[in-house]
């Protein structure tokens, strides 16, 4: 079939459907550190101010050059703006949820909150090191987890020295949580 005739898809159903990316919890704020927002927030101005009419520009060049069929520079360019515009829909939803928590406020607390690096071990002795952070924000591979992990569920409010219940696929598991950590508050006046 010819493509002209075909019909792609408008709908703005499945912006969240980003790879890898959790939902939000039905009703619930999503959570992040400072660094995490900052972070967000400059990947939206810079899709926004500088990637978008780059690629605007290109469209605009390639759609005067006549059949643009076999143009593979209108064809990309479009194909690109659709993904720009599909992540800037949702990087404008998840920061318009966004609750920024900043883990220095419970500096020297042994309460386990948003933000906490949580040294704990399980029945074995094995120690494991993670930071509960932002869904948007939280690297598996650097030892981060969301808040909205399981591992997260349990330690979240526990404090150093509790014994917890951790409900794995091979069964339920017994942790101790034997450090929290949180970063240090910045001085006023540092940037």
């Amino acid at each position: 079939m010819n493509k002209a005739f075909t019909r792609e898809s408008d709908s703005q159903d499945d912006d969240d459907d980003e790879v890898g990316l959790p939902a939000v919890p039905a009703g619930a704020r999503n959570y992040m550190t400072p660094q995490g927002y900052a972070r967000l927030r400059a990947e939206f101005m810079t899709l926004l101010d500088d990637e978008r009419p780059k690629i605007v520009e290109i469209v605009s060049w390639a759609a005067k050059n006549g059949d643009r069929s076999e143009n593979g520079d209108y064809l990309y360019g479009k194909k690109r703006l659709r993904e720009i515009d599909r992540r800037l829909r949702f990087l404008t939803k998840r920061l318009d949820i966004a609750e920024v928590a900043d883990p220095s406020a419970h500096f020297g607390s042994d309460q386990i909150f948003f933000g906490a690096t949580v040294t704990y071990a399980n029945a074995r002795g094995e120690e494991r090191t993670i930071t509960i952070k932002g869904i948007d924000e939280s690297n598996s591979l650097a030892g981060e987890v969301s808040w909205v992990s399981p591992i997260a569920r349990v330690l979240l409010k526990a404090r150093e020295g509790d014994e917890l219940q951790l409900l794995t696929p091979g069964g339920v598991e017994q942790i101790e949580v034997v450090e929290v950590r949180y970063p240090a508050p910045k001085a006023a006046g540092a940037a």
